[in-house]
């Protein structure tokens, strides 16, 4: 059975998807991204939607189905990176702009920015998109509950959670 009920695809269908396609699909993504780990992440995502949502396209049109999700994907993950850079970039510059320090103190703020940035992306993804969407885009616990569709206590922990580790790794880098 190629498909179910559901919409999801056999996973044997998807292999075969996988090996018949995923040669073309990596020459376009890495058009794209030029970054092999990113275009790893998006063939990874296309074909986790292939099985999970795959045999509502057309057979005949399958093909074209997986280049159109790997295409959405790779553009969703551009723009996430976008908009992390972007918001990173404006927390140096609001430290650089308002700093009257000495260029020693300039050197040690901007290594302070760097620890944090590094610090951030080391926490579980979970935590990282709670601090991500409170700090950078300056939403409030309500909604980042209501976009990521997770209970406010979850958030409010996973938040706390992050700020205990953010905390611990800034305070003994070495660990």
């Amino acid at each position: 059975m190629a498909t179910g009920n559901d919409g999801k695809l056999a996973p044997e269908l998807v292999h075969q998807l996988f090996e018949d396609h995923a040669g073309e699909l990596r020459a376009f993504l890495l058009g794209l991204l030029r970054n092999h780990d990113l275009v790893d992440e998006v063939l990874q995502l296309t074909f986790s939607k292939a099985l999970e949502s795959g045999g509502t396209s057309k057979e005949e049109t399958r093909k074209g189905w997986l280049f159109r999700v790997a295409y959405h994907a790779a553009m969703g993950l551009i723009r996430r990176n976008k908009i992390q850079k972007k918001s990173l970039n404006q927390l140096g510059q609001t430290t650089k702009f308002f700093s009257t320090d000495s260029p020693d103190q300039r050197l040690l703020d901007d290594e302070n920015v760097e620890q944090i940035r590094l610090a951030l992306t080391q926490l579980p993804e979970s935590q990282q998109a709670v601090v991500k969407a409170r700090i950078y885009e300056n939403k409030t616990f309500n909604e980042i509950s209501q976009d990521l569709e997770i209970p406010l206590g979850t958030v409010l922990t996973r938040m706390r959670l992050a700020i205990k580790s953010l905390s611990s790794r800034l305070d003994n880098p070495s660990d």
